[in-house]
Order: structure tokens, then C-alpha cells, then sequence
């Protein structure tokens, strides 16, 4: 067996002298050191060899073993060597981008307009996503079964319980806690069960503002929205209030502008009218201050509020909504 080792070893190093490529190496391996190599048919063997001199032939078996692995691993290292010295760098080849990401065209707009309000002096302000019914509706001036809750589809939670339909919850919240004068804006997500197109979805975003202090009035709450539209979307920019309805407030009025994409020509965006609808706004409803037991011959305020997703739309001329939400780096890399 000794000399049978002997003679292994002997071809080994042969072998070992005449490998001159990364294929002769390989076959080396196979050849000694794999499971069915002649090292391993060598430890089959050893199992037949008497027990008084297997350790001393386990040893030097072992010692073969360890000899052609470092062997190998040498041989293989000179090969690496070889290699990377062999390599060169072409510089010519265009180096790999980097892609930056941007903040998402929602989180842009609705930063600018809580900068513009912030420089006004309005504070911002958040509440809960799920909300009650009596600080979402009944406060609100939507008293039970009244026929304007139906103008917001809800998600119910519970019977009392629900995902918020307008940020408008936290105006009474604020109210509740604070006294006038109170200005602030109210950002945020809101949700309703809207059937999904190109025009609405389940959750969107708004902001809310609302100023109450005392001799607050109607051209105040003008000035103010004119200020911002101005800001937003430049100084040349048309616009108009138009009277409307809101339970919240009374008076209340829309406000349009004229279609900065067709300069109030006419087009699919604006419907061929001139004219674009941003915001819903007005004098806070006297039973609002009367459900928190505001003082309404000292004090009065306004209210209003905007959708981020429509502004967005109008702004980038986005003409379907879900494109906001479905994390397309193609649509996204527009912003």
C-alpha cells in the first residue's frame, strides 16, 4: 500500500510539471482529487488494510491528499494571476448610469402648494385616516340621513367607524382643542368608494384650509385663493368664483381658472369651455361653530378645500388618474 502511495505521488507531481493550461488543471482534479479520482479509490482501500497499521497509511494517505489539493490551489491561483495581468480596460466602452430618482409628481405638487400657504402664515396640520361619524359627517352639518352624505361614497368599518372622505374631520378636531384665531392648512389622504377610472379612484389627496378669528369675511377667503392660484400657476391666469353648495359652508363657490394649456382657446382638458374647476370653498356654516361651541357673533372664518391628484393632472396634463398609482418607472421618470 506504501509503495502504491509512492507511485501516486510520483505521477501526481508529474502531472503537476506538465499542466500548461487552465483545461490540463481541470483534468488534474478530476482525475486525483474528485470522489471517484485515485486518491478517493486509495481511501476505499484503506477500509481492507489491518487495523495495527492503518493509522500510520491513514497518515501518509492524508498527506498525499492534502499535498495535490495545495498543489491545485497553486496552480490555479498562477492561472488567476495570468489572467487579470492579461485583462486590460477598454475605455472606450460607455460607463454604466446611474438612474436618480425623483420625489413622485403627487409629493411635488402638494409640497409647492404647503409652500405657498406656509409663506401666507398658515400652519399645517394632520388627524386620523380613520375617522367617526360624527367628526367626518354630523359636526359637519351632516346630520343622520341627511340627503348630502350621499354626495361621498364610504368605506365603513363599522357603523360609526370609517376611512375619512375629506380631511375636513380635522378642522373640527382643531377646533375643538383650540381657540381662535386658527389658520391652517390640512394635507392629506382621503378615501371613497368610487368605482376606478380614468377620472376616479378609491384614495386621492387633499388639502383643506380653514381661518377663523374675528371680522373674517368672504373677500379675505378670495384674496387669499387668488394669491395662491397666481403663485401656482403664474400671474397672467384668469379666473372666476361661481356659486355653490357644500354643507359646511354658506355661502359657498367654486373657483375656476382659465385653461393654462390652451390659454382659455378651448380643449379636451378644459371640455372646450375656457374654463378650469380647481377648488370648492366658503364662509363656515354658523352650525359648524354652534357643534363646538364657537362664539359665531365674534367670530367667523373660511374654509376650503382641494384635490392634489386633479391639480396634478391639470398641471402635467395627466389624463388618467391610476397612472399616479401604478408605479411605472416610464411614466415617472417624466417628473
Amino acid at each position: 500500500m506504501l509503495d502504491k502511495i509512492s507511485q501516486t505521488k510520483t505521477q501526481l507531481e508529474t502531472e503537476l510539471n506538465s499542466i500548461s493550461s487552465l483545461i490540463d488543471l481541470d483534468n488534474f482534479r478530476i482525475k486525483f482529487l474528485t470522489r471517484k479520482g485515485i486518491i478517493a479509490e486509495l481511501f476505499e482501500e484503506l477500509k481492507s488494510i489491518s487495523i495495527e497499521i492503518k493509522p500510520h497509511i491513514g497518515k501518509v494517505l492524508n498527506e498525499l491528499r492534502t499535498f495535490a489539493q495545495n498543489e491545485f490551489e497553486k496552480k490555479n491561483l498562477e492561472f488567476e494571476s495570468v489572467k487579470n495581468k492579461s485583462q486590460k480596460i477598454d475605455l472606450t466602452i460607455p460607463g454604466k448610469k446611474n438612474w436618480t430618482g425623483t420625489k413622485h409628481p403627487l409629493t411635488q405638487t402638494l409640497g409647492e402648494v404647503k409652500r405657498i400657504f406656509s409663506q401666507m402664515g398658515f400652519q399645517i396640520a394632520q388627524g386620523p385616516e380613520i375617522e367617526d361619524d360624527y367628526h367626518n359627517f354630523e359636526a359637519l352639518n351632516f346630520p343622520p340621513n341627511h340627503p348630502a352624505r350621499d354626495m361621498q361614497d364610504t368605506f365603513f368599518i363599522s357603523e360609526k367607524i370609517l376611512l375619512r372622505t375629506h380631511t375636513s374631520p380635522v378642522q373640527i378636531r382643531i377646533m375643538e382643542k383650540q381657540s381662535p384665531p386658527i389658520r391652517v392648512i390640512i394635507p392629506g389622504r382621503v378615501y371613497r368608494n368610487e368605482a376606478i377610472s380614468s377620472r376616479s379612484y378609491c384614495l386621492f389627496h387633499q388639502v383643506e384650509g380653514l381661518y377663523v378669528d374675528e371680522k373674517v369675511s368672504f373677500s379675505e377667503l378670495k384674496g387669499t385663493l387668488v394669491a395662491f392660484v397666481k403663485q401656482f400657476y403664474g400671474s397672467n391666469l384668469k379666473y372666476k368664483f361661481r356659486p355653490s353648495f357644500f354643507p359646511f359652508t354658506e355661502p359657498s363657490a367654486e373657483m375656476d381658472i382659465s385653461c393654462f394649456l390652451c390659454n382659455g382657446k378651448g380643449c379636451r382638458v378644459c371640455k372646450f369651455s375656457g374654463w378650469l374647476e380647481i377648488l370648492g370653498c366658503g364662509m363656515v356654516h354658523p352650525n359648524i361653530f354652534k357643534n363646538i361651541n364657537v362664539d359665531t357673533e365674534k367670530y367667523s372664518g373660511y374654509a376650503f378645500g382641494m384635490g392634489i391628484e386633479r391639480i396634478a393632472m391639470l398641471l402635467y396634463g395627466v389624463d388618467d388618474i391610476r397612472l399616479f398609482y401604478e408605479n411605472d418607472v416610464r411614466f415617472l421618470k417624466q417628473f
